[in-house]
């Protein structure tokens, strides 16, 4: 029975309840050492009923060996293995050892870990829960926290419990203090005189834990309060110091073998090895250097075995299977620091002497007295083995490790710049920064590695820090690779000075596709020329596979003013990323994934792409990445009129991007305010605006939010009837898209030259033919259908505003529609327009499944492209069914095809 736990017992309940239901969550329960933590673990795990339990506990030792909590956890599940997408069954497999190839891809990884859980709570749910997570290693930490953060769908109920302030991003905590005062008593003997039991109880701050060890140590005179209570209280250090102190020698060596292995045969071997039977001294340094002993001492495992008895009659450990556990942490601790150093490290040689692969290094390198290079190759070993699996944080700690134990200063300098990377791509920039700069001092004046640390310094930059001192760093390069990744830091703060002295010295490099896109950007931005240059790299598209080369393209074909094509070639290194797993790179890609969904017209398809591209950048540390999907959610706020939800991600998209320098979302954010207005028709505020951004300089502004931004610029322009300055952007926009081809570049500068010039309505309706995107032909539409309302022509208005409303309404641009139905009563059409089955009822998330199940992709498929699990892909289609008044597959991917195919050219709008 738990006392004075009421309030805690029904938060644990009420989640396992709603897991249940199929609404899962995580709680961390947090507090400190002894105050009872464990006990309502114990407790959640009893009282699921059905539910099935997995269970495991972080371990200090084994705090370093990637995936050992999650090998723990998953180990009874494994045989549901089979069930998962492909790609995340083979990554799990290969995180456990179990065979499977080695994705290197940490998503990935984790979305199989969410998915293996959800297999686990079927057919009754699932209650999982991890003590000692502060001691779990980084791999699995971070597999098991990216699953905590999605549950919402699924029959799952996590518990974390964390000793004092370790972080746990994500889920929300459940803290836990001393017990009061009643029931802090009650755990005390019942002739306890009260006054006693109220000074304990204030001196223990009502610590469970304390309580009972205190007591077991107070005389019978003091519990029954004839004696003064000693003070300090026999607790704190000496909590278990001194019953540890007064084992016997042989209790102690197996008792600091098992506070550093927790594996039973490797404590029982090491002990025989290190001379348990012996005679010895009593001292803490008992074991001396007894590790270089070959074999064990005569009857030294029989010994072993009587000591590990002796320490289990004691109450400090347990047997747990093949594993030894201490009762309690701090029965480790006092072990631990009872131990002299000499002591510890010579544990951890006869633990080396008979341990392999990971355990082996762990040890040897535990074992060290100075710098050593045998022992730091095992390390970086268990490295490699770690970031293929992808554990990089584990991967990180082992390689930072071994540059300490390395003495060459090159070798050193090389595996702490492997270190920043492994950290960096598990998604801690601060350490990644902090050890590539440990390696440029190492560096030793080599120029290839100085070149190597430099790019990286420049990347963490550009994703987590100051875009403009990326440029800086980037621009020292001398390979074309570097200057692509100056580039594009230029591009982000929006630094044209720079992309055209990058392109000029690109330039100097043999023909191929960057450095056709590199020269040829610059030579736009200089004097408009480079057209034939991005040509030639657009035409070699067809030879691309990576998704950082049809971003290449995206950039090439924006110069050309083709915003269309450039969406098309974001979806496609979207399509890239997913495939080959871009190992950390996929939140960045979606920044222009989204971008061009955005662009393209299909708002709902860019919302989800941006949700999930946010909640990955933010789960990977990436600070500017996370301020640009905060500046396209902006956007996308404001064309669906929602003015607080687009004021909020637009202020922290600024918060991020001006400080940082990433002009270009900055840009963006500003874009989304401008938008605001002009969507509310407020349009000289928006005026306002759009000239701001168009003078904006690098850092603040970007040229090609100038460009992009010119037709809605324009368009409020003319609406707070400033012609000039309409005419003004009408030529800027005429020489940025005068080598564009696109047919919908055309339909844009068009309907520009219609909205600057006298609003002939012919230009309109050629506009109106050109039109390939779907949402800015309604915009033209409705400019159309205004004007020939405007010059008594109703008859004539109606199809167009008619048809502009119905893709508002579609695409869920409130304003606009709202605009476009005032325009159609004004126009005598009062009847509101019949309403098929239509996409827009789907949440964005419904939507990119539906969009998938049309493409023909099994559930399955989807999960794995989705980061989700197989049984949260069907859980949404069971709620897109009846949104959609259809039954089945086939009816989902027709309602798509049908609403997605091209509008014949006498139906456009």
């Amino acid at each position: 029975m738990l006392f004075g736990r009421s309030a805690e017992i029904a938060a644990i309940d009420d989640l396992i309840s709603r897991a249940r239901e199929g609404a899962g969550d995580a709680l961390v329960l947090r507090g400190e050492a002894g105050v009872g933590k464990t006990a309502l673990l114990d407790l959640a795990a009893s009282r699921g009923g059905s539910m099935r339990v997995l269970r495991t506990t972080g371990v200090e030792p084994e705090s370093d060996l990637a995936f050992a909590a999650l090998h723990q956890l998953l180990r009874p599940v494994a045989g549901l293995l089979d069930a998962l997408p492909g790609p995340q069954r083979e990554a799990v497999r290969g995180a456990l050892g179990l065979g499977g190839g080695a994705s290197g891809d940490r998503f990935l990884l984790s979305a199989g870990v969410l998915s293996l859980l959800a297999e686990a709570a079927a057919p009754d749910g699932l209650v999982c829960v991890v003590d000692d997570f502060q001691w779990v290693d980084r791999a699995s930490a971070d597999a098991l926290l990216f699953a905590a953060r999605r549950l919402a769908t699924e029959r799952i109920a996590m518990l974390l419990a964390v000793r004092g302030d370790a972080p746990v991003k994500g889920v929300p905590p459940l803290r836990l203090g001393g017990l009061p005062e009643p029931a802090a008593a009650e755990l005390l003997d019942a002739a306890m005189p009260p006054a006693v039991k109220r000074e304990l109880v204030a001196a223990t701050g009502g610590n469970p834990l304390a309580l009972r060890e205190i007591v077991r140590r107070l005389s019978p005179g003091q519990l029954a309060g004839r004696e003064p209570l000693p003070d300090p209280l026999p607790g704190g250090a000496q909590l278990f110091g001194e019953q540890v102190a007064a084992l016997p020698a042989d209790a102690r060596l197996v008792a600091l073998l098992a506070a550093v292995e927790s594996d039973l045969d490797l404590v029982l071997r090491a002990a025989g090895r290190m001379g348990a039977g012996r005679a010895a001294p009593a001292g803490p340094e008992a074991p001396g250097r007894a590790a270089a002993h070959e074999s064990a001492a005569p009857g030294g495992a029989a010994a072993g075995r009587a000591a590990l008895h002796e320490l289990e009659v004691a109450g400090l450990v347990r047997v747990e299977g093949a594993s030894v556990r201490f009762r309690h942490p701090l029965i480790r601790s006092a072990v631990h620091e009872a131990a002299a150093p000499a002591s510890r490290r010579a544990a951890h040689e006869a633990l080396a002497g008979l341990s392999q692969g990971d355990h082996r290094a762990w040890h040897l390198a535990a074992a060290a007295l100075g710098q050593d290079e045998s022992v730091a190759a095992a390390l970086t070993e268990a490295a490699v083995r770690a970031r293929d699996r992808g554990g990089y944080g584990a991967a990180a700690t082992a390689l930072a490790r071994a540059a300490e134990l390395t003495p060459a200063a090159h070798t050193r300098a090389v595996r702490l710049k492997d270190a920043a990377v492994a950290a960096w791509l598990g998604g801690r920039p601060g350490q990644a920064e902090s050890l590539l700069a440990e390696a440029r001092d190492h560096a030793g004046g080599d120029h290839a590695l100085e070149m190597e640390i430099a790019q990286l310094r420049g990347r963490f930059e550009l994703n987590s820090g100051s875009a403009a001192e990326a440029v800086r760093i980037l621009t020292t390069g001398d390979n074309l690779e570097m200057l692509a990744d100056a580039a594009e830091a230029a591009s982000y703060v929006g630094d044209t000075a720079s992309i055209v002295e990058i392109g000029r010295r690109a330039a100097a490099f043999p023909e191929g596709f960057l450095r056709d896109v590199l020269a040829g950007i610059g030579l736009m931005l200089s004097d408009g020329t480079g057209h034939e240059l991005l040509r030639r790299a657009l035409g070699r598209t067809g030879e691309l596979t990576e998704a950082a080369g049809f971003l290449w393209a995206t950039a090439a074909a924006s110069y050309l003013g083709e915003a269309d094509l450039a969406a098309d070639l974001a979806a496609r290194a979207g399509r890239a990323a997913r495939v080959s797993g871009m190992v950390g790179q996929l939140p960045v890609v979606l920044e222009f994934v989204a971008t061009g969904e955005r662009i393209a017209g299909r708002l709902a398809e860019s919302q989800a792409l941006s949700e999930e591209g946010l909640e990955l950048a933010r789960e990977a540390g990436y600070a500017n990445t996370v301020a640009a999907h905060l500046a396209n959610l902006a956007v996308l706020a404001a064309l669906r009129g929602e003015e607080e939800t687009c004021r909020g991600h637009a202020q922290e998209a600024l918060a991020i991007a001006i400080p940082h320098r990433v002009g270009l979302r900055a840009g963006v954010a500003a874009y989304a305010l401008a938008m605001l207005d002009l969507g509310m028709g407020r349009f000289a505020a928006a005026h306002d605006r759009f000239t701001a951004i168009a003078a904006a300089g690098p850092g603040a502004g970007h040229p090609t939010v100038v460009w992009r931004s010119t037709p809605d610029r324009i368009e409020a322009a003319v609406g707070a009837g400033d012609l000039e300055a309409a005419r003004a952007a009408l030529e800027a926009y005429e020489r940025w898209s005068a080598q564009a081809a696109t047919p919908e570049s055309r339909a844009l500068l068009t309907r520009c030259r219609a909205l600057a010039g006298a609003g002939q309505e012919k230009e309109l309706e050629e506009a109106l033919r050109l039109h390939a995107n779907p949402y800015e032909a309604a915009r033209t539409a409705l400019l159309l259908g205004e004007r020939l309302r405007r010059a008594h022509r109703p008859g004539e208005a109606r199809p167009h505003l008619r048809a502009a409303l119905e893709t508002f309404r579609r695409a869920g641009a409130q304003p606009w529609a709202r605009r476009a139905h005032g325009e159609l009563r004004a126009a005598g059409e009062s009847a509101e327009p019949a309403r098929g089955p239509a996409l827009d009822v789907l949440t964005p998330q419904e939507l990119r499944i539906a969009g998938l199940v049309a493409d023909g992709l099994s559930s399955k498929e989807i999960a794995a492209q989705l980061f989700l699990s197989p049984r949260t892909v069907e859980y949404h289609l069971y709620k897109i069914y009846p949104k959609l008044g259809i039954g089945s597959r086939t009816d989902l991917a027709r309602l798509v095809v049908l609403q997605k195919a091209p509008v014949a050219e006498g139906d456009m709008l």
